[in-house]
């Protein structure tokens, strides 16, 4: 290992300390503000419609693999634009831009048209049809949780294209290091999201309350506020539609393989997840509430990783661009020791204040059938904070090995990780050894711990011991 004179390892350069920082910090304010929306949410029915919650957090099921696809199939446009950026030929990426664009498009309405037309058969298919015998029946009719949740489901399919409109332009401005624009934009859609939750969930201002319905509304209006915003910065600001000189041969090709591969692994991921929702459903709607309000806090944790996760994606696409081996390798070991540090910081602050966060996101006396909610939430968060250490790890690993091109090994631990491990352990620790919410932890914690360690096993034996020929 390459170190400095002082004794430190090269990849801890204050320099390069500076930059992730400088990258990070923003990035991870901009994709937080997505969680805030999803937490504020959850607040607002928390304290208004407790009851209502399962009905948002399964509706993210297909919306969520949805959005997952979208964006990973969209990430190239970030990937090649800092490839650019890293050898000073930014001005030439508009056409990344233009093409990410278009397919954002048709994209867009074609997964909103799968998600709106197939909310009914799928709810049924898993809460009437297939749902194992426990007491949720005992609590309400299974198809009217079925029919809430589908109804819910069709209200923010309606955002769909906005969606994936808006992640195009903030990939963009962020790969051309415009990230506190990004951010801007983004809170204030929390900022519209919180009013009209307060409006059609609280009832406030005189509108009638809409409960899980309102928060999909909300969620909805807010991306098209979003939308509209990026895509005037991106036009004024950058050179989106400049004209570009004529893209290499494999151009196109690439900015799709590079997003396919985490698309494939964000399917896994975000399907895995919110599969988890189910199965704490057919448990009871109260471990689905006890359980989704801790995976809210920890998605909020996430975020924080994430945002250390694309500044090491976008340093190492910048090495990438300059075949810089040593950069490569010293971008990708300071974005995993980051995310250590990051994940004990969290942990600690998880494990000193569950009991406020708890209070913060229910109300006190708030019940579903007998289970006291904030107390449960409270219980879960202590195993939360060592869970998110693990699912920050997988992210970061995984981000940095796509910026080297390196795209199939990460998807295929994703796949192997959430599907064939953190699932049937969920379901096995949740319903068959009836150890409800605390079961799901555990079973999410089996799952992103076996990502965790081998994504960060494999981006150290790809990127310090076997580089890729193309890199060298």
């Amino acid at each position: 290992m390459r170190t400095h004179r002082l004794g430190w390892p090269a990849w801890a350069r204050p320099a390069d300390i500076t930059d992730l920082l400088r990258l990070s910090i923003p990035i991870a304010f901009t994709r937080m503000s997505q969680m805030l929306m999803a937490v504020t949410d959850a607040i607002v029915l928390g304290q208004y419609a407790p009851g209502q919650l399962p009905y948002i957090l399964n509706s993210w099921l297909p919306m969520g693999v949805s959005l997952g696809l979208g964006l990973g199939v969209l990430l190239g446009v970030q990937v090649l634009t800092s490839e650019l950026l890293g050898i000073g030929r930014e001005k030439e990426s508009g056409r990344i831009f233009r093409r990410g664009l278009w397919t954002s498009v048709w994209l867009g309405f074609l997964l909103m048209g799968l998600v709106y037309f197939s909310a009914d058969a799928l709810f049924t298919w898993l809460f009437v049809d297939i749902a194992p015998p426990t007491d949720i029946e005992e609590i309400v009719d299974p198809h009217t949780v079925a029919g809430s949740v589908a109804s819910v489901t069709r209200i923010l399919s309606y955002g769909m294209v906005g969606f994936m409109i808006s992640t195009v332009c903030g990939y963009y401005l962020e790969a051309l290091r415009r990230p506190l624009l990004v951010s801007g934009v983004m809170y204030f859609g929390v900022f519209v999201n919180a009013i009209i939750d307060l409006a059609l969930v609280a009832g406030f201002w005189g509108f009638e309350p809409m409960g899980a319905e309102g928060v999909a509304w909300a969620t909805t209006g807010s991306r098209l506020f979003i939308t509209v915003l990026l895509l005037v910065a991106v036009v004024l600001l950058t050179p989106a539609l400049r004209k570009s000189p004529k893209a290499p041969a494999d151009e196109a090709r690439r900015q799709l393989s590079v997003g396919t591969g985490t698309a494939i692994s964000n399917v896994a991921e975000w399907g895995g997840f919110n599969l988890t929702f189910v199965i704490a459903t057919w448990i009871s709607l109260a471990a689905n509430s006890v359980y989704g309000y801790a995976i809210q806090i920890m998605g909020l944790c996430f975020m924080f990783y994430l945002g250390i996760a694309t500044a090491t994606s976008v340093r190492v696409a910048e090495a990438y661009g300059r075949r810089n081996l040593d950069e490569m390798r010293d971008a990708g070991r300071l974005g995993v020791a980051a995310t250590i540090l990051m994940g004990v910081g969290l942990g600690i602050i998880l494990i000193l204040f569950n009991d406020t966060l708890a209070g913060f996101l229910v109300k006190d006396d708030a019940m579903i059938g007998g289970v006291h909610l904030a107390t449960g939430i409270a219980a879960l968060l202590v195993m939360a904070s060592v869970v998110t250490v693990f699912d920050g790890l997988q992210a970061t690993a995984s981000f940095a090995l796509r910026a080297q091109e390196i795209v199939w090994s990460p998807s295929l631990i994703h796949i192997g990780s959430f599907f064939l491990v953190m699932l049937p352990a969920c379901y096995w620790l949740g319903i068959v050894e009836g150890r409800g919410a605390q079961g799901m932890m555990e079973g999410v914690f089996i799952g992103v711990f076996t990502a965790g360690i081998l994504q960060t096993m494999l981006l150290e034996w790809k990127t310090a011991r076997q580089p890729s020929r193309r890199a060298v």
